[in-house]
C-alpha cells in the first residue's frame, strides 16, 4: 500500500495535516496507537476546559447575588461533572473521525514503527509513502525526586477522572497545567498548595499579571510556595482513614514539609521520541535535543516533516495545527512558512490570563527598547457590566516606532480577545494602523482600542 503522505500521531498536528492533505486530494494514511485526537482532545485541552467551565459556572452561581440574582441552594455533582467531560470528549473525537473519513483518510489504529523515510510498519503491514509527518506529541515528565516511586501520586490524567474530592491537594509545579487544576479544585472546596521552584507561577507568561492572578487565588485560599525545591516524598500517617503524602522541600527559609491527601505531579511535558523507530531516520537535532526543522517544518531529510511537540518550539495544540498546515502546504508546493511571532498562550483560570508576542522579561533579555502601556479592564464597559467587583489588567508592549510587540490580559474573556492582539503583532501593525480597525461596542476587546 502506497500513500502520498503517512502521518504518525493523531493529535492536533496529525489530524489537521491529514484533513488538509485529504481535502487537497492526496492519498493519506494516519497512524494512532491510542485514541484519535491525541492528548489534547482526550486528556488535555478539551477535558480540562470542560471541568473548568463547570467550576466557573459553580463560582458564578455562588456569587450570583452580586448581579441581583438569588439562588437559595448551590451544589455540584462531581461524578456528573466527570461524566459530562467524557461525553464532550467522545462527541469531539467522533467529529474528528468523521471529518477525516469524509476526506478519504485511511485511519490505522496501532503502533507504527519507522523502517526508513519511505516505509512504516504497523502490525504485519508495511506502508509505503512519498512523504512522512512525525506528530507524536508529548508525555508527562515525572522528575526523579527521591521517594517518587514509593508514594501514590496523580498525573493530569488521574486528576481528570477523580470521582471523589480529596480534602487537600499538593501540586508540584506552578505551570499552566498545575494552575488550572489548582483553580478547579479550589473552586470545589479543596485545600490546595502549589509548590513551584521558580520565583513566580506560569513561567513564560507576563510576570506582573501572573503575580496578580496568584494574589487573587491566594485570597481564595490557595497556598503558594515559590522558589521552593521539592527534595523528597514519603508516605504520611493517615487522616480519617485516608493515606497521605508528605512533600519535603527546601527554600530560602530552610527545610520543611507539606502533607496532603493527594499529590499532583505537574512539572511539565516532554516530546515523545521513543517507541516508533525515530532513531532509524538519524535526523539532525537542535542543541536542546529536539528535531531540527526549517520554516516549512521539514527535517534534515527531504520529505520528512515534524510538527507539534516533537519540534520543541511550543507545546501547544494551536501551534501544532498551524505547523501541520505549513508542512502539507510545503508538500503541495504551496508557498508558506511557519512564524512564531504571535503564538498566544492562555491559562483558563477564573479569571483567565492570556498573552501573545513578547513579554517584558523577554524584551529585557534581548535588550530591546520598549514602552509598556497598562489599563485596568474597567475601561471596558462590557467588562464592568459582566464582572461586578472584579479587577483586571491589560498591558501592551510597544516598540519605539509604535509597532505592537506584545499584549497581555488578565480578566475574562482573555482567551477570546487575545487573538486581536496576535493579529496586530503578526501583521506588524503600528498603533495608528490598529486603531483604524472598527471594534464593536460594547465588547471587552475594545480595551485594546482604549490603549492606542
Amino acid at each position: 500500500m502506497k500513500y502520498q503522505v503517512a502521518i504518525i500521531g493523531g493529535g492536533p498536528a496529525g489530524y489537521t495535516a491529514a484533513e488538509v492533505a485529504g481535502k487537497a486530494g492526496m492519498s493519506v494514511v494516519l497512524f494512532e496507537k491510542q485514541n484519535l485526537g491525541g492528548v489534547c482532545l482526550n486528556e488535555g485541552c478539551i477535558p480540562t476546559k470542560t471541568l473548568l467551565y463547570s467550576a466557573k459556572t459553580y463560582d458564578g452561581v455562588r456569587h450570583a447575588a452580586k448581579y441581583a440574582v438569588h439562588v437559595p441552594e448551590v451544589s455540584f455533582d462531581l461524578p456528573k461533572i466527570i461524566a459530562r467531560k467524557q461525553k464532550v470528549v467522545r462527541k469531539l473525537v467522533l467529529g474528528v473521525k468523521a471529518k477525516l473519513t469524509a476526506n478519504h483518510v485511511t485511519l490505522v489504529n496501532g503502533e507504527a514503527s519507522i523502517i526508513d523515510k519511505n516505509h512504516v510498519k504497523c502490525g504485519e503491514e508495511i506502508y509505503e509513502c512519498d512523504n512522512m509527518l512525525l506528530c507524536t506529541g508529548s508525555e508527562t515528565f515525572i522528575p526523579p525526586i527521591s521517594g517518587v516511586n514509593a508514594v501514590p501520586y496523580w498525573t493530569h490524567r488521574d486528576a481528570l477522572n477523580a470521582k471523589e474530592l480529596p480534602a487537600s491537594l499538593a501540586i508540584i509545579g506552578g505551570g499552566v497545567i498545575g494552575i488550572e487544576f489548582a483553580s478547579f479544585f479550589n473552586s470545589l472546596g479543596v485545600q490546595v498548595t502549589v509548590i513551584e521552584m521558580l520565583d513566580e507561577i506560569l513561567g513564560g507568561m507576563d510576570k506582573e499579571l501572573s503575580a496578580l492572578l496568584r494574589a487573587e487565588y491566594a485570597k481564595r485560599g490557595i497556598n503558594f510556595m515559590l522558589s521552593t525545591k521539592v527534595v523528597s516524598l514519603a508516605e504520611a500517617s493517615s487522616k480519617d482513614g485516608q493515606p497521605q503524602v508528605q512533600v519535603h522541600y527546601e527554600n530560602a527559609d530552610g527545610a520543611g514539609s507539606v502533607v496532603a491527601v493527594k499529590l499532583l505531579m505537574s512539572v511539565g511535558r516532554r516530546p515523545v521520541t521513543q517507541g516508533f523507530g525515530l532513531e532509524n531516520l538519524k535526523l539532525e537535532k537542535t542543541v536542546r535535543g529536539n528535531i531540527n526543522v526549517d520554516e516549512q517544518m521539514q527535517t534534515s531529510i527531504p520529505g520528512v516533516y515534524a510538527c507539534g511537540d516533537l519540534t520543541g518550539f511550543s507545546l501547544l495544540a494551536h501551534t501544532a495545527v498551524r505547523e501541520a498546515e505549513v508542512a502539507i502546504h510545503s508538500i503541495m508546493g504551496k508557498k508558506d512558512g511557519m512564524s512564531y511571532r504571535a503564538i498566544p498562550g492562555v491559562v483558563y483560570t477564573n479569571p483567565e490570563i492570556a498573552g501573545v508576542g513578547e513579554t517584558e522579561e523577554s524584551l529585557q533579555a534581548k535588550g530591546v527598547s520598549y514602552r509598556a502601556v497598562k489599563l485596568p479592564m474597567a475601561y471596558s464597559g462590557r467588562f464592568v457590566a459582566e464582572n461586578e467587583g472584579v479587577n483586571g489588567v491589560c498591558k501592551l508592549l510597544l516598540a519605539e516606532d509604535n509597532k505592537i510587540l506584545g499584549a497581555h490580559v488578565l480578566g475574562n474573556p482573555a482567551s477570546e480577545i487575545i487573538t486581536l492582539a496576535g493579529m496586530a503583532i503578526e501583521l506588524n501593525l503600528t498603533t495608528d494602523e490598529w486603531k483604524k480597525i472598527v471594534f464593536p461596542h460594547p465588547t471587552v476587546g475594545e480595551i485594546f482600542r482604549e490603549m492606542l
